[in-house]
């Protein structure tokens, strides 16, 4: 026999009794219990809230770095001299990318 233009059913345990039932049934046919429904949601937005997180925290991380490289923290100087290019090239650079990667979650959590 052919079996042209059927899928096959999806099966599923059933949670008190342990047998395998179809994927659509409310109830187990073996024990008669009811099976509740379970639907997992598929969407980006944990992912975009970890973006968002790791952006804050990337630009936190080049404003900390900022203020004590630039030697505005005087009482709390740091004991070794920083290039001057780590304080006008490279702690921008990370705050906007920062800021990138927390708009990026942003659109991401947008589209969930």
């Amino acid at each position: 026999m052919s079996a042209i233009g059927h899928q096959p059913m999806e099966m599923r345990q059933c949670a008190f009794c342990g047998k395998a039932i179809a994927g659509h049934l409310n109830q187990c046919p073996f024990c008669r219990e009811m099976v509740p429904q379970v639907r997992l949601s598929r969407s980006s937005s944990v992912a975009g809230r970890q973006h968002i997180r790791r952006g804050l925290l990337y630009m936190l991380l080049a404003g900390v770095i900022y203020y004590f490289a630039a030697g505005y923290a005087k009482p709390l100087e740091i004991p070794i001299t920083v290039q001057p290019a780590v304080i006008n090239y490279l702690a921008p650079l990370l705050f906007l990318g920062g800021l990138g990667l927390a708009l990026f979650g942003l659109v991401l959590k947008a589209k969930s």
